[in-house]
């Protein structure tokens, strides 16, 4: 997917029209051999391959090469376990910023309709760039929301009612899903922040895109607070349904208990009765 400005609006163009049209972004998703050699002798670049991408060290994510520049970021995906995140290679030369991606992300699409709706929205490609981990940062806010309201049906479950095992084990699947949400929102958080951190030392940045970053920044700090407000709460929420649990065992043990209880009497008669002496006096009684 290639785009180009369009009396300030991110439109689409075809491969054709790069000689008269030029494009400030290339948005390359899972692409074949035939796709990467094209990129490569069009605008004479190597792309990293998207199967690559996990293999890249922690320090090795962000850095400038050949008048390149190289950043490497996780996107959210959406909210399923193992979906939840895609890593995105970024690559900026010569003014065209490249994404590559082994699958489409729905945050990406949502970026490309709004910026087609809205004019000057963007003006080059760092605004591109910059406005995507907005973006990401924006959809991790609504996500957590959307965290706050599972773990507030799931309070007034576990608070309003009385849990059997059954229910219980329910509970604590949909809390293990909400911990590892916000877990991954987090991770998520920081790896944006660093990205940001990157480009803010990369001395590349205009003055309206440093604003711009330092505007994300602190979206992300205040977003970190209600991750650990977050977390306070599963925690919570986890301890009360254990003690639910407990409960319901204690009464099983306790109905065990009181059953031996009542059984004593009877069980010793039979342990003294029971044992094998030479004579028993009682068989010469009268109904003994």
């Amino acid at each position: 997917k290639i785009f180009t400005l369009d009396h300030g609006r991110l439109v689409s163009i075809r491969p054709d029209e790069i000689a008269t049209r030029k494009p400030i972004w290339v948005d390359v998703i899972a692409p074949s051999e035939e796709e990467n050699a094209w990129v490569t002798a069009t605008f004479a670049i190597t792309l990293p391959h998207p199967e690559h991408l996990r293999d890249i060290e922690a320090s090795a994510r962000f850095y400038e090469e050949n008048d390149e520049l190289h950043v490497r970021s996780d996107f959210l995906h959406g909210k399923e376990i193992g979906t939840l995140s895609v890593i995105v290679a970024f690559v900026l030369s010569r003014n065209v910023l490249f994404s590559v991606h082994d699958q489409d992300i729905p945050l990406f699409q949502m970026f490309r309709q709004r910026t087609q709706g809205q004019p000057n929205l963007v003006e080059d490609s760092l605004d591109v760039m910059i406005d995507l981990y907005d973006s990401d940062v924006e959809f991790s806010a609504d996500t957590l929301e959307e965290v706050y309201i599972d773990l507030g049906s799931i309070g007034n479950q576990v608070l309003n009612t009385t849990l059997g095992d059954k229910e219980a084990g329910t509970v604590l699947a949909k809390i293990a899903h909400s911990e590892y949400l916000n877990g991954r929102i987090r991770r998520n958080l920081m790896d944006t922040r660093r990205a940001i951190s990157f480009l803010m030392r990369s001395k590349l940045l205009k003055p309206v895109q440093l604003d711009d970053a330092r505007q994300i920044m602190q979206d992300i700090d205040s977003l970190d607070g209600h991750t650990a407000f977050l977390f306070d709460k599963i925690n919570f929420l986890m301890n009360t349904t254990v003690g639910f649990i407990n409960v319901n065992q204690n009464k099983v043990v306790r109905m065990f208990s009181v059953a031996a209880v009542a059984l004593l009497p009877p069980t010793l008669i039979a342990s003294i009765y029971g044992m094998n002496f030479k004579s028993m006096p009682e068989l010469e009684w009268a109904g003994g």
